[in-house]
């Protein structure tokens, strides 16, 4: 009866028990990681064995903490889905001549003096467009980081704002995922959600630019000189038939998402229009090419190394390293939620909690961890958004501002976590670690920053009844 209930049954972990799991499992990491420089996929596996050890000291069995797990690793499989997708499709748009099509033209319109602020503002308007900040990295950005090998600019900066815009665009897009996510845990609607946070995330994405614009100064002179990017175009040139045609697949995808069409249907649409062009454009180009590029990846070999680095890549196969990592990080996710070691924490938390504002910053701080702690994006959302509604209730603070509290740290922090699903993404298809581009990815920590300084200029604190500093257009005070 030591491990049990005094009913015999399982009991809910306390607040020693979880915090036990998830200090192992920071050591675990830390070792792993920084220590040793593994990769983090061993190190979180062996750190699940924590709050393994507590749900067994808990009171259940190997088959409950199994189906704890498997539920955890369930949550994920959208993500893991739409990862596969993509890669498959960046392969078999190179192969096709689409990428190498977006960095020619694009080669040929940029100029460093505006290229960082160029890159946000593209990236952003591709994301809002298509609703995916994986999409816009996976193609818009994969361009832009050959854009700026030609250019000559920092490769850290570049990503730092391909991540900026395309998470602006995520954030605020009506066909984001996590935009509507965010509002339905929290019990509003999505367009009362985005009206909500338009204006502090304005705030942070107008300070992004102006410091793209101000980095981007400093290269005039450097880019004089334009040899290395006419070096690219030729190669490009010579090794694919480029035209403005390649642009088809990309507009079909944007048209499909604006038309609602769900996101694994859309991008396949993408696929199949980027490979019927590729076979009528590119000599080389076959259906056997297109189906070993979709699962291997595109192994450029035209014999210049910066354009053979910058197009092997792509491929399912290159994105089973992302979802084994999504799988191993919500094997203890799984745990921790439904043996109640999260709720333990949150509800310790709560207790110290008087004010609005304080309920904010708790909420943006445990969706932070909880994106470093569980590894990935949708559950940085789910986790604080079920931990913290009662309590917005409790202080009747209106659930748009929960809304936008976990959209706004979860959200666009998840890609700054090296061993988060995102973070993994993102570093996998833009070939530069999280490390490297996370001081230049502007947006992702001035978001949470400004939304909490807000909060307690009670600009993002609204409450469900009485006076509303800041009203929800269209809505009452009672809303």
């Amino acid at each position: 009866m030591l491990f049990k209930g005094k009913d015999g049954k399982a009991r809910q972990a306390n607040l020693g028990e979880s915090l036990f799991s998830l200090a192992f499992l920071i050591l675990c990491l830390s070792l792993g990681i920084i220590v040793f420089g593994a990769d983090p996929h061993i190190p979180m596996f062996v750190g699940t064995f924590g709050c393994v050890f507590i749900a067994f000291k808990l009171g259940h069995k190997w088959s409950d903490i199994e189906s704890f797990m498997m539920k955890g690793i369930q949550k994920v499989i959208p993500s893991l889905i739409i990862l596969i997708v993509i890669g498959i499709l960046i392969g078999m748009w190179i192969d096709a001549g689409v990428v190498p099509a977006m960095i020619y033209y694009g080669l040929k319109v940029l100029k460093p003096s505006i290229f960082y602020l160029a890159t946000v503002i593209i990236c952003s308007i591709t994301s809002v467009a298509t609703g995916s900040s994986w999409g816009t990295v996976g193609t818009m950005g994969v361009a832009l980081m050959g854009i700026a090998l030609g250019l000559d600019m920092s490769l850290p900066v570049t990503a730092g704002a391909i991540v900026s815009g395309a998470y602006f665009g995520d954030k605020m897009s009506p066909l984001s995922d996590t935009t509507n996510l965010a509002p339905a845990i929290a019990g509003c609607d999505v367009l009362t959600g985005i009206r909500f946070i338009i204006f502090p995330t304005s705030i942070s994405y107008g300070i992004t630019l102006i410091i793209f614009f101000i980095l981007g100064l400093g290269h005039t002179k450097a880019g004089a000189d334009m040899s290395s990017v006419q070096v690219i175009s030729d190669s490009i040139a010579q090794n694919f038939n480029i035209s403005i045609i390649h642009f088809l697949p990309v507009i079909i995808v944007l048209v499909a998402v604006a038309l609602k069409v769900p996101a694994v249907p859309g991008i396949t649409l993408g696929i199949i229009s980027g490979a019927i062009i590729g076979l009528a454009t590119q000599d080389y180009c076959t259906i056997g090419t297109l189906l070993s590029c979709g699962m291997n990846g595109y192994e450029c070999a035209t014999g210049f190394e910066t354009l053979d680095k910058l197009l092997t890549t792509g491929g399912l196969t290159r994105m089973m390293y992302s979802c084994s990592m999504a799988m191993t990080a919500m094997m203890f996710g799984g745990i921790m939620e439904e043996t109640g070691q999260l709720q333990a924490v949150a509800n310790f938390i709560t207790k110290k909690i008087k004010k609005p504002a304080g309920l904010v910053t708790a909420t943006m701080i445990s969706s932070v961890f909880a994106n470093i702690l569980m590894a990935d994006e949708y559950i940085s959302l789910i986790v604080p958004g079920r931990m913290y509604a009662s309590k917005y209730k409790d202080m009747k603070v209106h659930p748009v501002c929960l809304a936008n509290a976990i959209a706004s740290s979860g959200a666009v922090t998840s890609v700054l976590v090296p061993w988060n699903t995102c973070g993994l993404y993102v570093s996998s298809i833009l070939g530069i670690s999280v490390m490297k581009f996370l001081p230049y990815a502007f947006f992702n920590y001035l978001t949470p920053i400004v939304v909490i300084l807000l909060a307690y200029l009670k600009v993002t604190v609204t409450n469900e009844s009485g006076t509303r500093l800041y009203k929800v257009k269209g809505e009452t005070a009672n809303a």
